[in-house]
């Protein structure tokens, strides 16, 4: 059904691709890694629960990545053929500009129907599981929550943590530092180990074992000190919290059977990455072209600077709609529509000889 044109095309634009994007998502894992990593020193997210925020969050990413990636490749590839003159070639036997929209749509709507899953589907659960595995991060207990190695004040904040060492299963921590205020005092509290109890009503309480208890007014002498064998302190139970999903966790069927200003705005972005994403794999085939005389990087800026109108309008025209300032169906299709036919007037350009001249007569 096709010739050595067009799978040639095809398998370049999906090997330029593969490698574009992952170099992209190697980037926002690197830069997401990094964040977790912050948030988990400060004490804000666990350490079991890097590699689970990680996957979702790069899974949210996913839809955004691969609509640049297909930008990129085309316009990769394409000005390659440019600049190594096979483009000559192949308008010298007789194959014009448009011929190359076949097979970029045999490569682009593959990946559309991909990104299409992705931002309708994969990405809002991907966002309500991260949601949720956050809030059961947050309602752990103190203990259970609190990082070897690092400070951490328990959520009535009336207290401080420090343990050395926790063994998860076993339910046994090594070297203990706890301080509390009671009455107007400061209480320390030091113990070389400690496990955690459950009594039968329920109540959970961390057991230190062989440390010593200091109490006092901070700049007063009349400090107390007591050393214990063994040393019960209840655990405040953590409430797992009931919060709403942000806009993005919601489910695209929810959105469309409530149609609210804001709701129809996050379904219009769902909706424009796919068909953004068609667009600009169009709009590559003109962008690509390599004036020898005018530099070769001037295409790939003049690309990526109506890459960012682009995607900035679809941002700032969803906003409209969520404040009803626009219509929905204007919101949806007034940007889109805007570039299609800025495509238009591309191929135009490149397609004719003189084309501005004849354009403005």
């Amino acid at each position: 059904m096709h010739g050595i044109f067009y799978w040639s095309l095809v398998r370049e634009f999906a090997s330029t691709g593969l490698l574009v994007s992952s170099i992209l998502l190697g980037i926002v894992v690197f830069t997401q890694l990094i964040r977790l990593l912050g948030e988990s020193v400060s004490g804000a997210l666990a350490v079991d629960g890097i590699l689970a925020m990680l996957g979702f969050t790069s899974l949210n990413y996913l839809p955004v990545l691969l609509s640049i990636s297909l930008f990129l490749s085309i316009l990769l590839t394409l000005s390659r053929s440019y600049r190594d003159s096979e483009m000559v070639v192949w308008f010298t036997s007789g194959i014009g500009l448009t011929r190359w929209i076949r097979p970029v749509l045999g490569y682009a709507i593959p990946v559309a129907i991909v990104i299409s899953l992705l931002s309708l589907v994969l990405s809002p659960w991907a966002m309500s599981k991260a949601d949720e595995f956050k809030r059961r991060l947050d309602s752990r207990d103190d203990v259970s929550a609190a990082t070897p190695g690092a400070f951490r004040e328990s959520k009535q904040s009336d207290r401080v943590f420090f343990l050395e060492d926790v063994d998860a299963q076993k339910k046994r921590v090594g070297n203990i530092f706890v301080q509390s205020t009671q009455n107007g005092k400061e209480g320390t509290m030091v113990a070389k180990e400690g496990y955690q109890e459950t009594a039968p009503n329920g109540d959970r309480f961390l057991i230190m074992l062989n440390g010593t208890r200091y109490e006092g007014i901070p700049g007063q002498a009349d400090f107390k000190v007591v050393e214990f064998e063994r040393y019960a302190m209840r655990i405040e139970p953590a409430e797992l919290h009931q919060e709403l999903p942000n806009l993005k966790a919601y489910p695209t069927m929810f959105l469309l059977r409530n149609p609210t200003s804001w709701n129809m705005s996050e379904l219009e972005w769902r909706i424009g990455l796919p068909l953004s994403a068609l667009i600009l794999a169009m709009l590559a085939i003109p962008l690509s072209y390599v004036n020898p005389r005018a530099g070769r990087s001037l295409n790939l800026i003049s690309a990526m600077v109506i890459y960012m109108f682009y995607n900035n309008m679809i941002s700032v025209t969803n906003s409209w709609v969520g404040r009803g300032n626009i219509s929905v169906a204007a919101g949806m299709l007034g940007i889109h529509l805007l570039m299609f036919a800025v495509m238009l007037i591309f191929f135009y350009h490149r397609s004719s000889a003189s084309s501005w001249r004849r354009l403005r007569k």
